[in-house]
């Protein structure tokens, strides 16, 4: 699997481009602030051609770009219907007023074609399979995205806001809960292997394990089941 990422815009999140292997489909992941020129560098360097943009959530600096990465490659936008309303009203998630005009008089819309995402479900997008865990708790309709481990690899999840390296994803902005953060963190990550390795909306890349470990929040968090050692 390719997976090629950088941090975009001011906000610095990720932006993530993945696909099977080179020269072949691939999706795009949290288009923020200004992604369109790594976008379209990462597709060029790596012969790929997008098939859709989907959203861990809908805060501007995840989503910022994602009308038009959308309208100039012609492909659908994937975002789960709780923070649906964030592709036209980013103000709204961050407690702001002046709805679209907020952020510098930036106004959003969104693409022609938006799909929205249920927890459980199956994307099988780009040769790829991307399983959606809804995890409330940073925005109401944030989600993670897995990809199953094979012999070569182990599965990766995309984790958005909901779990940094040595952090969590902040609960104070409208629609946040600490409490519900802490289900989700318990409930979508602590179940899966320690080998799983964790590409965050910022911040350097982890795994499963070094954050049961080392991470303050999920020191005291326990995984109903106990965590899976394999495959």
């Amino acid at each position: 699997m390719l997976v090629a990422g950088f941090p975009a815009g001011s906000f610095a999140a990720n932006c993530y481009v993945v696909a099977p292997a080179a020269g072949e489909e691939c999706v795009i992941i949290d288009p923020g602030q200004d992604a369109s020129a790594g976008i379209d560098e990462i597709l060029r360097e790596h012969r790929l051609k997008p098939v859709a943009v989907i959203a861990t959530h809908g805060h501007i600096d995840h989503i910022w770009s994602v009308a038009p990465v959308c309208g100039a490659k012609d492909v659908p936008a994937y975002i789960h219907p709780a923070d649906r309303d964030l592709l036209t009203d980013p103000a709204k998630g961050f407690g702001l007023g002046g709805g679209r005009q907020a952020f510098g008089g930036l106004e959003l819309s969104e693409p022609d074609d938006v799909r929205e995402l249920a927890d459980g479900a199956v994307l099988e997008l780009a040769g790829l399979r991307l399983t959606v865990d809804h995890a409330p708790g940073h925005t109401p309709g944030s989600v993670t995205f897995r990809t199953p481990a094979t012999a070569e690899i182990p599965e990766v999840m995309f984790t958005g806001d909901l779990l940094f390296a040595g952090a969590i994803g902040r609960t104070d902005l409208p629609g946040g809960s600490y409490e519900e953060i802490l289900a989700s963190l318990a409930r979508v990550c602590l179940p899966l292997a320690d080998e799983t390795v964790v590409l965050p909306g910022h911040g350097d890349q982890t795994t499963i394990g070094r954050e049961r470990a080392t991470n303050p929040f999920l020191a005291e968090l326990a995984p109903s089941d106990g965590p899976s050692k394999g495959f």
